[in-house]
């Protein structure tokens, strides 16, 4: 029977997060000056839960053409991560197996899932990206 790896030989852990008191404002910064499209949300290290760039663009203005919309800014200044975030996300333990990652992903349709130690704090991230480069190395030796 074939090992199992555990997710944390391939998560992120330079991780990049909002508080949960962060605006809307600074997620978009984050999302475009790092060019990332997931943002647990922690409250001191405990996750509390994950903002997507996809949330931002269900709001409709995140990414306009002009970045000096009044609807832009009305709905940034009215809304805040908490109320547009992903609360009680699902998450993972770093030695949950590769495997399962890649299973939880594609049954729920997911695109990232955060590792928590078993205190709840955040100690990772795991992407569909991860995965495919782990894979591709892999089958290609790369």
């Amino acid at each position: 029977m074939k090992k199992e790896i555990p997710v944390s030989q391939i998560m992120t852990t330079s991780l990049i997060n909002l508080n949960l008191d962060d605006s809307l404002y600074k997620a978009e910064e984050l999302f475009k000056k790092y060019h990332i499209r997931h943002l647990p949300v922690i409250k001191g290290k405990k996750l509390v839960g994950i903002l997507s760039y996809t949330d931002l663009l269900r709001l409709g203005y995140a990414d306009s053409i002009d970045d000096n919309l009044d609807a832009d800014n009305f709905v940034y200044d009215t809304l805040s991560v908490r109320q547009v975030m992903m609360g009680k996300p699902v998450f993972v333990s770093s030695d949950t197996s590769i495997r399962k990652v890649s299973e939880i992903l594609s049954e729920r349709e997911f695109h990232a899932l955060p590792v928590v130690n078993e205190d709840k704090d955040l100690v990772g991230i795991i992407t569909t990206t991860d995965l495919i480069k782990y894979y591709h190395g892999l089958l290609y030796g790369v």
